[in-house]
This record gives C-alpha cells, sequence and structure tokens, in this order.
C-alpha cells in the first residue's frame, strides 16, 4: 500500500494540475494557438524542470548539472520570449480582448501546470510500488498518472457542463455532423494521455534525472509543435512577415534548447 500522505499529495497536485488545464484553455482563447502554448508550457517548463532537480535527493543533481541546465532553460526562454514579441500583431487582432490580460492567463497557467510534473515526481511512490505487483517499468507510471489525472478531469468536466449551461450550448451536441466533433476531441483526449504515457516511460529510461530534464524537453517539444500548426492552420497568415520572422527564430531556440537537454542528461556534469 501507498502512504496517506503520498496519496494527499497526489490529490493537491492534481487539482491544482486541472486549475491549469482550465486556465490553459482561456490563455490559447486570448492568445492563439501558437503564442498560448508557448508562455503557458515556457513558465510550465521552468517549475516543473528546476523544482524536482533542486528538492528531490533522488534527482542527485550537482551544481554543474544545475547551471548548465538554467543556461539550457534560458535558452528556451528566449524562444518564449521572441515567440510572445512575435504574437505582439495579434494585440491589434483581439476584438476587445486585452493581450496582457491573456499573458498574465497564460503565465498563471503555466504556474499550475508546471504541478503535473511535480505530481509525477513527488508521487514516485506509487510508481515504484505498481513495478514491485509486477507491472513492466516502461508501463509502471500509468497507474500513477491515473490518480493524477482524476482531478485534472474533474476540474475540466466541471467547467464544460458551467460553460455549457451558461451558454445553453448543449443542444448544439444533436446538430448535424456534432458526432464527427465529439470524436475529434475524444481523440485528442486519447492522443495527449497517450503522449503522457509515452513521458512518463521516456523520463524512467533517462535515469535520476528524467523527470527534469525529460520534462522539459516534452515542453520544449508542445511548443514547437503547437507553434507549427498554429502556422500551418493559418492562424499567423494575417501577421506581419517581421512577426512570422521573429517566430521562426524562437523556434530556433527551442530546438536548440532541446539539444542543450539532451546533452546535458548523457553528461557527467
Amino acid at each position: 500500500r501507498c502512504s496517506a500522505q503520498v496519496l494527499w499529495v497526489i490529490a493537491v497536485f492534481g487539482t491544482l494540475w486541472g486549475l491549469g488545464a482550465v486556465t490553459f484553455g482561456l490563455g490559447v482563447d486570448a492568445l492563439g494557438i501558437a503564442l498560448g502554448f508557448a508562455v503557458i508550457l515556457g513558465v510550465a517548463t521552468v517549475g516543473g524542470t528546476l523544482i524536482p532537480m533542486l528538492v528531490l535527493p533522488s534527482a542527485q543533481a550537482s551544481g554543474t548539472l544545475v547551471l548548465l541546465t538554467i543556461a539550457a532553460l534560458l535558452v528556451m526562454l528566449a524562444g518564449v520570449a521572441v515567440c510572445s514579441l512575435a504574437g505582439r500583431w495579434k494585440e491589434k487582432e483581439a476584438a476587445g480582448r486585452s493581450y496582457g490580460r491573456g499573458v498574465a492567463v497564460c503565465v498563471a497557467s503555466g504556474v499550475l501546470s508546471a504541478c503535473g510534473n511535480l505530481g509525477f515526481n513527488y508521487g514516485a511512490e506509487v510508481t515504484q510500488r505498481a513495478q514491485e505487483l509486477g507491472v513492466p517499468s516502461h508501463l509502471a507510471a500509468n497507474a500513477l498518472w491515473t490518480l493524477l489525472t482524476l482531478p485534472l478531469f474533474a476540474w475540466n468536466a466541471g467547467y464544460a457542463g458551467i460553460l455549457l449551461k451558461r451558454n445553453r450550448t448543449g443542444k448544439n451536441y444533436r446538430l448535424p455532423g456534432a458526432a464527427v466533433s465529439v470524436a475529434l476531441a475524444a481523440l485528442m483526449g486519447a492522443m495527449w494521455m497517450a503522449g503522457m504515457a509515452l513521458y512518463g516511460a521516456g523520463a524512467r529510461m533517462l535515469g535520476p534525472l528524467g523527470p527534469s530534464l525529460g520534462w522539459a524537453i516534452l515542453m520544449s517539444a508542445m511548443v514547437i509543435v503547437a507553434n507549427l500548426i498554429g502556422l500551418g492552420t493559418g492562424e499567423w497568415k494575417p501577421a506581419p512577415a517581421s512577426a512570422r520572422r521573429q517566430l521562426m527564430g524562437g523556434l530556433g531556440l527551442l530546438l536548440a534548447a532541446i539539444a542543450m537537454l539532451g546533452i546535458l542528461n548523457g553528461s557527467k556534469a
């Protein structure tokens, strides 16, 4: 059995992660897919990477490695900053919405979203217990994800229910074509959960620092993919050429940060 203290910690971090998920949607709605993902995941990366490295004794990170990791994170944050500056053109396109307020919501979401990885780290006892009971190492983390995502689901479902009632939009599920939208939403959820399961397996394969450096690599990859999706869907089509060039520069910095983190994980620093 796992200790009650660990289960409570998981519940708290799962709840905070759920709040981060709700504000995630609000932030992306305010700033768009590309910019919203950049700000939220950039902030989430810093908290979710450094706190486990500095606090958890299992990480055993040397001072040199911590400093080099901070340098890599600064490169990533520079990429996020460049992406954010590239998105300033949206301030004129916001149609009454405050760009500054949207950034503030995204920052808050990033802080709360980091709790997902903190729960993954502080709830490691559940993963270890699952492995002791015979679950393969690469699948053991799924037992922990199950507990962490229960409050995450509760917050998302609860807020969605409130919006459906407030806006009286539940009837839209009976419209022609609604089934396709529901199926796509379900597919998105399944793909997201599959991604977290792969992260859990990959983090364990990376060794003691996997839950720190692996989280930074995961978040950087998500920012890059989100921006590419934003470009592919035409979100940045109205943007001036200078903004698109800035976005490309920001993505280049994010790729450099991923390379640095990967090198650090395999180093003896």
